[in-house]
């Protein structure tokens, strides 16, 4: 009945859902064309004679298709519908194959194929699966069903989920499963799963039950409106993929097995003893209220060095992006291409475009300086490593042009969220550094009183995603001397912006900060070998980067969104086509490569390597 889906079954039964345009029912009907089946039998419900007519005579010449009826599916479970074919079940080998799955077009040939007679295809747990799982030997016998309510979390890496496509054969039916199916309905009755008789099967340690591990073999079983986005995406044509992915803006933790080389966050930050101190303060953070703006700007100005009254922390950079943007009046300088999210909250009239003519799009403050000098605009705007460019204004530079902005009153706002990832931004002398920073801060970053104050027109933006690891988090800050333009933000923003593990976050970072330098050195010099290894793939011209990712152009006859396809449906790995973003030379092709932790660096380039051979 799919009642989870609401208004999308209202009319239809649950194998009629489409996805991408497709009923799931036509889709499993012409991967079944491709076997030698004598039959096959829909069992049939809610809405059956609707899915009877839209099936219809299509299938005349390639399957025998018959139906049976379950007139009580409102009152029973899929154990009576199975019950009802049982008989059908005795005379030949059987698939048992659930309506609402959508699955490569390879599992039914290996289920068929592989020479087991009793077999269950099984998939490796994840967190979006439910239902039944199980346990196997090392023998690939099936040793258990678990059922949802026995889940224990603590043993999850050992289950494996069934995928809810079986294979009995007709005297494992006759001598098992149909004289087993008899009795547990006749005991527990008919609003139950089949699933459990194949548990009490199981416990016999007869080994009927094989069990076939799909790999990487993509399925995704829909029971829910989540369920069906996330098929839609996975299962989505050349044509549309991308936009399926892209536009999901993240959530990528809900494809476990895919690498995100999108988005761009730390690969060494938070630490596991960070970690821990969250995970250990789990319950309390998640059943309390977090604190109000007043208390958190308090320790946001711990956390980061900078007075209460010059910054304002936000739930995530994009939520005080906006809120400064539609309050920017005038106009307002950009550098493209950039961080869209910047210019996308901007009326466009107002809008004046700085595009370097560099092609590797580098850009200096004097550039910057000389194109402004004679355009009237109130703000500019300055994202520092710039993004995608990974363009980079040493600090010195970055304050002569802080210095020309406050000289004509102009309101510089630098998103600094990359700085931690330039080159000697870390300080590990024991002696303070200028700028009035103390040891072992950020010597590239521009959050500290003695530097707001020295130009109040500026404003800096941090996004706390990226350079510390945490985007889940959702936590950034904004940070002026310009105490009207702080207080006017604070004033805009709700009073419980932040969550309570952002809060907590801030609260123990300075613990963990010598932690966190360490990281930010680690990852120079993995950014230094993962360029060196791109610089080896032949259709890349990798452009120098001073963040945590580079754009690469993509070189003729290779064009990016042929890779970025190839490498997400071949390897798993998101990569991101930037071909057509403003600013970019409309000629050419692009990509923006995230820069990960070692192991997946090198996942990426040996399966980049593969698509040259």
């Amino acid at each position: 009945m799919g009642r989870r889906l609401g208004e999308i079954t209202r009319n239809n039964t649950k194998c009629m859902v489409e996805v991408n345009g497709v009923p799931l029912i036509d889709r499993l009907l012409g991967q079944l064309c491709s076997v030698d089946l004598r039959r096959v039998i829909l069992v049939v419900g809610y809405q059956g004679q609707r899915l009877i007519d839209h099936i219809g005579h299509r299938y005349d010449g390639r399957l025998d298709i018959v139906y049976a009826e379950n007139p009580v599916y409102d009152r029973t479970n899929n154990i009576y519908s199975l019950s009802i074919v049982k008989d059908k079940m005795q005379d030949d080998d059987t698939l048992l194959i659930e309506s609402d799955l959508i699955f490569s077009d390879r599992l039914i040939p290996m289920i068929v194929d592989n020479p087991y007679p009793n077999l269950a295809l099984v998939a490796k747990y994840e967190s979006w699966m439910d239902g039944t799982m199980v346990r196997i030997d090392q023998d690939s016998n099936i040793v258990n069903f678990v059922p949802k309510e026995a889940f224990d979390y603590s043993d999850a890496g050992a289950y494996y989920k069934t995928v809810n496509i079986y294979k009995f054969s007709r005297e494992f039916s006759r001598q098992k499963y149909v004289p087993f199916l008899d009795a547990y309905t006749k005991a527990v009755g008919n609003n139950e799963y089949y699933e459990n008789v194949l548990r009490i099967i199981s416990m016999l340690s007869s080994h009927d039950m094989k069990a076939l591990p799909i790999g990487n073999e993509k399925w995704y079983e829909i029971d829910d409106k989540q369920d069906l986005d996330i098929a839609e995406a996975l299962f989505a044509d050349d044509k549309d993929v991308l936009r399926k992915y892209y536009g999901r803006y993240g959530g990528y933790w809900r494809f476990p097995q895919m690498l995100d080389f999108c988005y761009l966050v730390n690969p060494f930050f938070p630490t596991r003893r960070m970690k821990d101190e969250l995970r250990s303060n789990f319950d309390v953070l998640l059943t309390e209220y977090p604190s109000g703006m007043k208390v958190n700007t308090l320790i946001a100005s711990k956390c980061f060095g900078v007075s209460e009254d010059y910054i304002v922390p936000g739930n995530g950079a994009a939520e005080l992006i906006k809120i400064l943007m539609e309050g920017t009046e005038g106009k307002t300088g950009f550098i493209r291409p950039t961080f869209e999210e910047y210019p996308n909250r901007f009326c466009p009239e107002r809008q004046v475009t700085f595009v370097p003519s560099d092609s590797d799009y580098r850009y200096t403050a004097d550039d910057l300086m000389a194109f402004f000098a004679d355009k009237d605009i109130a703000t500019l705007l300055l994202i520092n490593p710039d993004n995608p460019s990974g363009n980079y204004i040493p600090k010195g530079d970055l304050l002569r042009l802080a210095a020309w902005c406050e000289e004509r009153a102009i309101r510089l706002v630098v998103d600094e969220s990359f700085v931690d990832f330039s080159s000697e931004s870390i300080d590990s002398a024991s002696q303070s550094v200028s700028g009035g920073l103390p040891a072992g801060a950020h010597r590239n970053s521009l959050l500290s009183n003695a530097q707001l104050e020295a130009y109040p027109h500026m404003a800096v933006m941090k996004s706390i995603s990226k350079s510390f690891g945490v985007p889940g988090l959702r936590l950034g800050i904004l940070a002026s001397a310009d105490t009207a333009l702080i207080a006017r933000i604070k004033a805009e923003v709700s009073i419980w912006n932040l969550n309570s593990f952002a809060e907590f976050f801030m609260q123990i970072y300075n613990k963990h900060e010598g932690d966190y330098r360490k990281a930010c050195q680690k990852f120079l010099s993995e950014r230094d070998d993962f360029e060196r290894n791109l610089r080896t793939i032949p259709f890349f011209r990798v452009m120098p980067s001073q963040a945590n990712y580079f754009l690469c152009e993509v070189l003729p006859p290779y064009k990016a969104s042929d890779i970025v396809i190839r490498m997400l449906r071949q390897h798993n790995i998101l990569t991101r086509d930037c071909s057509g973003k403003p600013g970019l030379d409309p000629h050419r092709q692009y990509m923006r490569i995230a820069v990960r932790n070692h192991e997946d660096n090198t996942r990426l380039v040996d399966s980049l390597r593969q698509i040259i051979k």
